[in-house]
């Protein structure tokens, strides 16, 4: 019976406990985000950019079932297109981070101050693939920035404030947590990666914007939501801080556009029943189902079916961390690696290199051919990574299919094999079939892993 009694009255003081209280004095009373917010807000800018576009105006381009049969009627027309978002400042001479989809091809920029002045700027890095741009504002004062946060001592749970510029009302706070790590392939957009995950508000105009933890240390740039909306449902997508730094590192190297290592593989995650049929203790890793000959990975005994399980000490569990975790590392150092090879775990050190410079014939043809327009090229390993095409495949990839041939049903990315029956591995293969067409035949391509033929009539 004592026993018993005493478990109800812990139980019963526990719960007393665990109530809120009312504030005992004046300063816990004013606990709040607003030091913080006083700290890191003026590091955060507004950005309004203008680029000049391209397109076919057309009558039908509101009718659902016409516009698609007259895509490309009408002559190309200037238009001027205006976008709105946030950025970072990072370093007191003013480099500052955006998003691509926010300043990428961009002819005038304005970079407004948390004070109202307003400051041109001019991209000096962008990388569609990751979705970030690098700034820089011409101005001699020392600016406001933020520090980076190590993106590996993140965790979820952790408080969060989100600071950009949401429809253009001007610049806004918004708070939440770390709600998930290693987010990858779930951000739309152009955005391909890896990402924080919050339940901060973020809405259009935050692209671009700052995720700053508690102690004002920027965690993430904020770049995309999951919605049907638009507006915000809780789920929103950070870019983590140690790629911003490898971005800002490169920018002040000079580079005009981001350089990630070469990896000349693919892979895909472990399933639960991939672990179970390969008698692996854990369900993580990334198994290797293809590799380049020249892939730093293959020269020090990587092969085929071999499974990452580390970079550098941390998990890998998809092509796409690895990338990252290799990205953030940056060219010319090495990483250590570990995996499973036929059952036995291993080590090795992997040297972190570009890819390398394939020279590589192109052309784009004439008025003088029935294809008038037609960009082609013969396969680079850049190539075959870019399209998701096999590192064994060959022929020729188009890279832009021009009015003509699109019509026929040529698109970009496909790999060019024949035209007319006649096999077109080299340029000037192409060149001869296609100037042999008198008024119609046939192509064959090779389209997300299919072999297709499109006949056509002139």
């Amino acid at each position: 019976m004592i026993r018993i009694f005493t478990l109800i009255f812990f139980s019963f003081s526990s719960i007393v406990f665990a109530k809120d209280t009312v504030p005992q004095s004046e300063i816990e009373i004013k606990l709040s985000f607003v030091p913080l917010v006083k700290q890191a807000a003026p590091a955060v800018v507004n950005i309004y950019a203008q680029r000049i576009i391209e397109e076919r105006r057309s009558p039908f381009s509101r009718d659902p079932f016409f516009r698609d049969f007259f895509r490309n009627f009408g002559q190309l027309q200037p238009r001027v297109q205006n976008s709105l978002g946030s950025g970072v400042i990072l370093s007191a001479d003013g480099y500052v981070v955006s998003n691509y989809h926010v300043v990428g091809g961009a002819t005038d920029i304005r970079v407004v101050l948390h004070d109202g002045r307003e400051i041109s700027g001019n991209v000096i890095l962008s990388d569609e693939d990751s979705d970030l741009a690098v700034l820089k504002i011409n101005t001699d004062e020392m600016l406001p920035h933020l520090d980076l946060r190590k993106s590996d001592t993140v965790e979820v749970g952790e408080l969060v404030l989100a600071i950009g510029n949401p429809f253009g009302v001007g610049q806004t706070v918004t708070n939440g947590i770390i709600s998930g790590l290693a987010r990858t392939g779930i951000a739309s957009g152009s955005a391909k990666g890896y990402f924080l995950q919050t339940d901060a508000p973020i809405n259009p105009g935050n692209s671009g914007g700052a995720l700053i933890d508690i102690s004002g240390s920027l965690v993430g740039v904020n770049t995309s939501i999951l919605s049907r909306s638009g507006g915000s449902n809780g789920i929103g997508f950070a870019i983590p801080a140690d790629l911003v730094g490898q971005f800002l590192v490169q920018a002040k190297a000079g580079r005009s556009s981001f350089i990630r290592p070469w990896a000349g593989m693919r892979g895909q995650p472990i399933t639960f029943e991939m672990a179970a049929s390969l008698n692996l203790p854990a369900m993580s890793g990334m198994i290797i189902s293809e590799l380049h000959e020249l892939s730093p990975f293959s020269k020090v005994g990587i092969g085929v079916g071999d499974i990452i399980t580390k970079v550098d000490g941390l998990d890998i569990n998809s092509p796409a961390e690895m990338l990252y975790r290799m990205s953030v590392v940056g060219i010319g150092t090495a990483v250590d690696v570990s995996y499973l090879s036929q059952g036995i775990l291993k080590s090795s050190k992997i040297d972190l290199v570009e890819m390398p410079n394939w020279e590589a014939k192109q052309i784009i043809l004439g008025p003088e051919f029935i294809f008038m327009d037609l960009h082609i090229s013969e396969l680079t390993p850049e190539f075959q990574s870019k399209f998701g095409l096999s590192f064994s495949s060959d022929g020729l990839i188009v890279l832009d299919p021009g009015r003509i041939a699109s019509r026929l049903g040529l698109r970009r990315g496909d790999l060019l094999r024949e035209v007319n029956g006649k096999p077109v591995d080299a340029i000037q293969d192409a060149i001869s079939a296609i100037s042999s067409i008198k008024s119609g035949g046939s192509i064959t391509i090779i389209r997300s892993g299919r072999r297709v033929s499109l006949r056509f009539r002139l």
